[in-house]
């Protein structure tokens, strides 16, 4: 970048703020809508009600369809929202005008997605949650999109952006943590209010903690300072397929999809995982993630240090081994005469170290085969890169939902301490963990030395 200043550490770290804000929402909503509209036995006997209708429909529940519509709806705005900003001209760059402009209302539908404004089981709750659902992914692929692009513009370097990297993996962390702490500020509303009114205050103020975190970047870093803002002129839709033709992003993206749809199950089912299959409450599930994180932050620095020295596949690709195990150990809670906080412990720490490798190196690979790519075209697409990833995996969330949602049902009216309680959660933990695997044996076809090798020659040339 010629005339570009190097981004220090300094701004590296007020760039991760902005993941800090919008992890908070996208852990709201990934960890606690479900629950909260689609309540589990004990949920109803705290006080909890049921907004919308909870049948089924071939086989597909009412929060299952809203989810994965608003997943699909997010996918394909996802390369219309990069092809806009890759090919924006406006004083501000590319990327930072999308973000100032989408911080305050990604904020403001989340809380308006726990809004019920009719009585219990009505179908305007439905309707209404639908519109706000859309509002929300719309808004989160304004922001994200042209953030995530930022990553390899402001990560001039490899070890830039393993830096990088492995900054807003620390930010997305504590903003998920965050956001696992729900029922726990809720908890203090409760003897005023009712339930769901107590969840609500608690994601209003946490929505505008994010939101504040999501406009420290928009407003800190000047993008002209450090970044090439030259527009692109390819349509979003040429973009889109040029980014599809790269071999090496397709591997990629295809272990992708099915690390995210099983993630996304395990994400979605672990305060079921808690409450249902170990009997501990919601709250515990704030310690447990808690217990998650502080061990999977001891990895960081190792992860860093390996990953420059080994490289990134031998790691992403042990770390799938790993999180299918603790997967598969999830679907075993409560089965093992085991007492249940100590398993949950288990199941924490036997997945600190895939969590620690998979939050830091799969965005450092994602930027190392875009700059590959723009050496090769002489395109700058990184929001595209970025946003052709996020269209794919966001495709597998919401087929995630959809099978979470109708696998949890299986034998839902089976009473705690009968056999076969708590199956179809269980199911979803072993399904994870088969999902994994697989993704992690696809990921295997990566041709990292190609990449970087490519990389290399550009940075000689320069």
């Amino acid at each position: 970048m010629e005339n570009k200043k190097i981004a220090t550490n300094k701004v590296l770290w007020i760039f991760a703020i902005g993941q800090l804000g919008w992890s908070i929402l996208a852990g709201i909503i990934s960890n606690w809508l479900v629950f909260f509209y689609q309540p589990s036995k004990e949920e109803l006997a705290n006080g909890q009600m049921t907004f919308i209708p909870q049948g089924t429909f071939i086989g597909l529940t009412v929060i299952g369809i809203i989810t994965a519509v608003g997943r699909i709806f997010d996918a394909v705005t996802d390369p219309f929202i990069a092809g806009k900003s890759d090919s924006l001209k406006h004083r501000l760059g590319r990327r930072i005008p999308f973000m100032r402009f989408s911080a305050i209302p990604f904020g403001v539908v989340t809380v308006l997605m726990f809004i019920s404004p009719f009585e219990a089981g009505s179908k305007g709750n439905v309707a209404c949650l639908f519109v706000f659902a859309m509002l929300f992914y719309l808004f989160m692929t304004c922001y994200c999109t042209p953030y995530n692009a930022l990553i390899p513009e402001l990560g001039s370097t490899q070890n830039a952006r393993i830096n990088l990297s492995t900054y807003i993996s620390v930010t997305y962390f504590f903003g998920t943590g965050i956001a696992y702490f729900l029922p726990n500020i809720a908890g203090a509303f409760m003897g005023s209010m009712s339930y769901a009114q107590s969840y609500r205050i608690s994601i209003a103020i946490l929505a505008a903690v994010a939101v504040i975190c999501m406009l420290v970047p928009a407003f800190l870093i000047d993008e002209n300072k450090y970044v090439d803002t030259t527009p692109t002129k390819s349509s979003a839709f040429s973009s889109l397929l040029s980014t599809f033709r790269n071999k090496d992003f397709r591997v990629f993206v295809c272990s992708d999809i099915l690390y995210w749809i099983g993630l996304t199950l395990f994400q979605t089912g672990l305060s079921f995982y808690v409450t249902v299959l170990l009997g501990l409450s919601a709250e515990t599930t704030s310690t447990l993630f808690i217990i998650m994180t502080v061990a999977s932050l001891i990895f960081y620095p190792a992860v860093n240090v390996f990953s420059k020295k080994l490289g990134k596949k031998k790691l992403i690709a042990f770390a799938f081994l790993s999180f299918s195990f603790a997967f598969l150990v999830t679907s075993g809670a409560g089965l093992i005469n085991i007492p249940a906080f100590a398993y949950g412990v288990i199941i924490a720490v036997l997945a600190a170290i895939p969590m620690a490798i998979l939050g830091i190196l799969p965005q450092a690979v994602v930027a190392d085969i875009s700059e590959a790519d723009k050496l090769d075209t002489g395109e700058s697409r990184q929001g595209m890169f970025y946003a052709a990833r996020t269209f794919a995996f966001k495709m597998g969330q919401s087929l995630a939902m959809l099978l979470f949602t109708s696998i949890a049902l299986i034998n839902e009216d089976v009473d705690k301490g009968q056999s076969g309680y708590g199956l179809g959660y269980r199911l979803t933990a072993l399904i994870a963990a088969v999902l994994c695997l697989l993704g992690g044996i696809v990921f295997l076809r990566y041709n990292e030395k190609k990449v970087i090798k490519r990389i290399e020659e550009g940075q000689k040339d320069a």
